[in-house]
């Protein structure tokens, strides 16, 4: 039995160990694929126009209170770049 027992841990730490290595190399790759096409082809940079003057009609401080909104949960990486009424 003892012998049955540690073919099976064997098998088992071979299969997570190779399972670790395969994941490892999904987000290594996936991170330099990022990067690359991040530098070679950036995001094409669009005219800037004022929240306000796309959003006509909503008070200019609700405008400024969702911005700081957004500014706050994403870390200054979010942008707003329109807002819609929903009804």
């Amino acid at each position: 039995m003892t012998d049955d027992f540690s073919t099976a841990l064997m098998l088992m730490a071979v299969g997570m160990i190779t399972v670790f290595i395969i994941l490892a190399l999904i987000v290594t790759f996936g991170n330099v694929l990022i990067r690359i096409v991040n530098r070679y082809f950036p995001e094409e940079v669009l005219k800037k126009t004022s929240i306000a003057t796309r959003t006509s009609g909503i008070d200019p401080k609700k405008i400024a209170a969702i911005t700081a909104v957004v500014d706050v949960i994403t870390g200054g990486r979010g942008k707003v770049t329109g807002i819609n009424r929903k009804e």
